[in-house]
């Protein structure tokens, strides 16, 4: 259903349609419209009036999020387009704003924000290119030393050096564009664009480079941090991190998988284990937690315990979490607050059914999104999952992936769907009857594509029937076989792939050298 537009807005349109007279028009253009043509360009892609807006934009501050979202004008949410023709027009616009600075008393601009920008799977743009954080990264970067140099070859003209402003943004940093963006960082304070990052995403990057980026970049400052994939990151390098620096608004702390390993830990570990736990609780913002794919074995209430604030957001998938973890997680004080929870990779009825619902029963009232993947759920489970997910009102999102469940077992599942009042999304599995018989759980890759995909498609057809027939047409229900769409995987797939490569032939040629010397 298409968003209604004010008289205004229908005006704004007409006017950016013409980007020629647009552009010669903005000297006589009143400064309270400019957000308005902002979102018009910003609709119909005018990269060009785009351009020339934030060029000679008069007002205090350009906060993405704002300018794009829902406005009184145009109820339709924009920030979720990351146009490449819209971004680029809009970066390139804020170096020549610097660049060719208007008369004294227009020069008001001092906070650029940046961190209001979405990226998602589908884009609704016309060019359907969209330039996502790891570009925007780079391109903000390179635009930064541009000025610079610019600075260093030609004489400033009056009020020039007056320009000084901040620029909120989310850094995803790699090996790829780390040389530049520390160099972004290191002349921050000659720049006229004042680089202040308020999210970093670090992934193939080497340790001492993660530390040295967020030395860099004024972590008091940083309200979200994700560690990924490929920065080796360990529970003693963590805890060094966390007594060199401090982090007074994180809110969101995302860590690489073996971060811990509680399997062999040593009296010094079991230190290092209780230090961390006692940093954590000196960040008195921090809701949001994940922790996916380390060994948490019996320590989740000597990490979580002493946290001041509690968790809204909670990843402990595959982390090989026992009974007394989760009934620690259930009696705690997060358990009332939980509004994303990830149990992904455990065995949840055979290890601690009791205490799982007792969880979701306390988070009931709160809990927005849950993910049991790869818990072996069967068939006769079903009717106990429907009655601990009935008092979820406010569920939004379900993924449940990776389990054994049959075709009769999911329509059972989506009947009761569509009891759920905000559900909006489901991933469900391959129903394990269109699988080979004597398949076993958890499926393989090499093997997960093996199914019989007609007979899929025709369960998938009834399933969203069911919807369908229960007034739940807007609810979203696939079967993404490898994984939820990460757009920050998606846009460096090629370098991780690379370096997986290189990972991989270093460990064999390891290997056979270890053979060599054997023999």
């Amino acid at each position: 259903k298409a968003a209604m537009k004010s008289l205004r807005f229908i005006c704004a349109e007409a006017l950016v349609s013409n980007a020629a007279f647009a552009r010669r028009s903005l000297g006589s253009v009143a400064h309270n419209l400019f957000p308005l043509l902002f979102k018009a360009s910003y609709l119909l892609e005018r990269g060009e009036v785009i351009h020339d807006l934030v060029e000679n934009w008069p007002l205090v501050d350009l906060n993405m999020g704002k300018l794009l979202g829902k406005t009184a004008d145009y109820q339709e949410d924009l920030s979720h387009r990351t146009c490449v023709v819209c971004l680029e027009s809009c970066l390139t616009g804020l170096r020549d704003y610097v660049l060719h600075p208007p008369s004294p008393y227009l020069k008001r601009l001092k906070v650029v924000d940046l961190t209001g920008i979405k990226d998602v799977e589908v884009q609704f743009c016309e060019c359907k290119k969209p330039m996502g954080r790891w570009a925007r990264t780079q391109l903000l970067s390179k635009l930064c030393l541009e000025l610079l140099l610019h600075a260093q070859g030609v004489q400033r003209g009056p009020g020039a050096a007056e320009i000084s402003i901040d620029v909120l943004v989310d850094l995803f940093v790699t090996e790829r564009n780390y040389e530049l963006v520390v160099q972004a960082l290191l002349t921050r304070r000659s720049c006229p664009l004042k680089i202040h990052c308020v999210a970093l995403r670090a992934d193939n990057l080497a340790l001492q480079k993660f530390f040295y980026i967020v030395k860099l970049m004024d972590p008091s400052l940083l309200r979200k941090l994700e560690v990924v994939h490929n920065v080796r990151l360990e529970m003693e390098h963590l805890q060094i991190l966390f007594s060199r620096t401090r982090f007074p608004l994180l809110a969101s702390l995302t860590l690489p998988a073996r971060t811990f390993n509680v399997r062999r830990l040593t009296a010094a570990d079991e230190l290092v284990l209780s230090a961390v736990g006692e940093k954590l609780s000196e960040m008195t913002h921090l809701t949001e937690l994940s922790m996916a794919f380390s060994i948490l074995t019996g320590r989740i209430r000597k990490l979580l315990s002493p946290l001041k604030t509690p968790l809204k957001v909670l990843d402990v998938s595959n982390c090989s979490l026992n009974h007394a973890d989760m009934a620690y997680l259930a009696n705690s004080l997060h358990s009332n607050h939980l509004e994303v929870l990830d149990l992904s990779g455990h065995n949840i009825p055979d290890l601690y059914p009791a205490t799982f619902f007792k969880l979701l029963c306390h988070s009931s009232s709160v809990l927005r999104s849950l993910i049991l993947e790869e818990c072996n759920i069967q068939d006769n489970h079903v009717n106990m999952l429907i009655l601990g997910l009935s008092p979820c009102r406010k569920l939004q999102e379900f993924k449940f992936l990776g389990n054994p469940l049959s075709s009769e077992a999911l329509k059972h599942l989506f009947r009761f769907f569509c009891e759920l009042p905000m559900l909006k999304n489901v991933e469900f599995p391959v129903p394990k009857d269109c699988y080979p018989i004597g398949t076993t759980y958890p499926i393989d890759d090499a093997n997960l594509c093996n199914f019989d995909r007609q007979k899929y498609d025709g369960v998938a057809e009834e399933l969203k029937r069911i919807l369908l027939q229960g007034n739940k047409e807007g609810v979203k229900a696939s079967t993404p076989l490898f994984g939820s769409y990460d757009a920050a995987v998606e846009e460096t797939n090629n370098e991780l792939g690379t370096y997986l490569m290189k990972s991989f032939k270093e460990t064999l040629e390891k290997f056979t050298n270890s053979l060599k010397e054997l023999s």
